[in-house]
């Protein structure tokens, strides 16, 4: 489920208003009151609630997970929404069942889950209708007890107004719900967590793996460290994602996080400790292969499906049928890619990670300012791009513009990594070397979906459909051949690379 909903805080003497004629041809219900008792489960230093992430145990709901809000949706009239991932799990109370645990397991890894929050909350609810009697909305009034044993250790209040799942519609009542809960005397939207308020301020520590602040005269190793757990944080973050969400992005982000750690341990490779770096690039290449097996044909299902669109219409039932082989595949692969994400190997390649966010192996020459030796590292990526590029066949292979695309792409990154040093600069070079990027990337898509619907064991109506997908794959090819040389032109300008040594 997605939940949707703004947080205020209440002081003792608040009362809930009537909120009746909130919005024509809204009703609201009598009001419910309900005595809840909340159990939250945490690793001992709160890595699940430092990440935004939630999971208790309620008597008598079960087992409730939140994920990472996916981002807080308002404009200037509206209050903003937070947007969270929730799921529910069967267990009994004493241990958090292992459905949940497997989703969260990027996070806690190796550690325990143990309980840290008891809450006691006395609940009065109100739920708005539309005319036809469906949920709108529900605005609850929750004075919370925070317990330490028997002993009640903190006391808070809070006003929630949720949208109703499946209610879309919903989200229009929240501005003015909002708006009379304020008149009535509801203090400022909050979206801190009930659990966070009663955990303190460790709760409210950066998560376990954050990006540093760096500067030029920063050290070598800290920027370096920097990089890296941005990527690493990005792995962690998407990781629940790609377990629970069909959404293709999910996995396609977890891919572009272990492609960027790989490609910075190469770049920054001579100031970091080789016997470090090999078998974690090592390890890195085995996830990637994973995460690229069910990323390259989620991108050519979607791909496909919308070419398929410009089919006359007698042929889009064939092509369905074509498409859901394709299907078919990436349902197996997504399985396999499921399984290595539980595996033993997974779980020790994020311990390493997490370990190199914080202290990688780095040799003396990383003590040096970032200033003096990352631009060189950084250029390394593209002279190799360049030298490529000078000794392309005329014409050149699918192959080679394939290769020169993973090299605009580790351009790109180092670039990426040493802008907070050098500048705008590098930032303007990694922006045209990711438009070098997308132009080959459409033309290797195309020869990808070419192979794959040669490859497909089909016959009658279904192969002539894929023939004719094949024709129109065949001509996004040869535009994107004849448009990537003027890309690459606008890249090679020498204003581009004034920031390079």
């Amino acid at each position: 489920m997605l939940e949707r909903e703004v947080k205020l805080g209440a002081g003792p003497a608040f009362h809930l208003p009537d909120l009746n004629g909130v919005v024509d041809g809204v009703t609201v219900s009598p009001p419910e009151a309900v005595r809840l008792e909340t159990v939250y489960y945490d690793t001992p230093d709160l890595r699940l609630a430092r990440w935004g992430v939630s999971l208790r145990h309620r008597a008598g709901e079960g087992w409730t997970l939140k994920l990472p809000p996916r981002h807080a949706s308002g404009d200037g009239l509206n209050p903003a929404l937070l947007e969270r991932d929730e799921l529910t799990f069967q267990g009994g109370a004493k241990k958090p069942p292992p459905g949940a645990v497997a989703v969260v397991r990027a996070y806690v890894r190796k550690a325990q889950l143990i309980p840290v929050a008891r809450l006691s909350t006395v609940r009065r609810r109100v739920r708005l209708l539309d005319g036809s009697g469906r949920p709108l909305a529900e605005v609850v009034d929750d004075e919370v007890s925070v317990r330490d044993g028997r002993r009640v250790a903190a006391r808070f209040r809070e006003i929630e107004v949720e949208v109703a799942q499946g209610g879309e519609n919903g989200s229009g009542i929240v501005a003015p719900l909002v708006a009379r809960l304020r008149t009535a005397g509801a203090g400022a939207p909050d979206p801190t967590p009930k659990h966070i308020r009663a955990l303190g301020p460790r709760a409210m520590e950066p998560p376990e793996v954050a990006p540093m602040v760096v500067e030029p005269a920063s050290p070598a190793r800290d920027v370096i460290r920097s990089v890296i757990a941005q990527s690493v944080a990005a792995l962690l973050y998407h990781d629940p994602l790609v377990r629970t969400s069909p959404d293709p992005e999910a996995v396609h982000q977890a891919r572009v996080a272990t492609r960027k750690l790989r490609s910075h341990l190469r770049t920054f490779g001579p100031l970091l400790d080789p016997e470090w770096i090999d078998p974690l690039r090592s390890e890195l290449g085995w996830l990637a292969l994973g995460l690229g097996a069910v990323r390259d044909k989620e991108v050519l299902l979607e791909r496909l499906r919308e070419r398929a669109k410009s089919l006359p219409a007698n042929d889009l039932r064939s092509a369905v049928g074509v498409l859901h082989l394709l299907e078919v595949e990436i349902e197996g692969l997504r399985k396999k890619l499921l399984a290595d994400l539980d595996s033993t190997r997974y779980v020790d390649l994020l311990e390493r990670l997490v370990d190199a966010a914080h202290a990688p192996a780095a040799l003396p020459e990383a003590d040096q300012p970032a200033s003096s030796v990352l631009p060189l590292l950084a250029t390394g990526p593209w002279r190799r791009l360049r030298s490529a590029v000078k000794n392309l066949p005329d014409p050149p292979a699918d192959a080679d513009l394939h290769r020169i695309r993973i090299l605009a792409k580790r351009a790109r990154y180092a670039a990426e990594a040493v802008a907070p040093v050098v500048g705008a600069g590098a930032t303007s070079f990694a922006r045209y070397a990711a438009k070098l990027q997308t132009i080959l990337g459409e033309h290797q898509d195309s020869v990808t979906a070419q192979a794959w619907l040669r490859g497909t064991r089909i016959s009658g109506r279904r192969a002539f459909v894929a023939g004719e997908l094949i024709a129109v794959e065949h001509l996004a090819a040869e535009d994107a051949r004849k448009k990537w040389p003027k890309v690459w032109k606008s890249l090679g300008r020498k204003s581009l690379r004034d920031w390079m040594p």
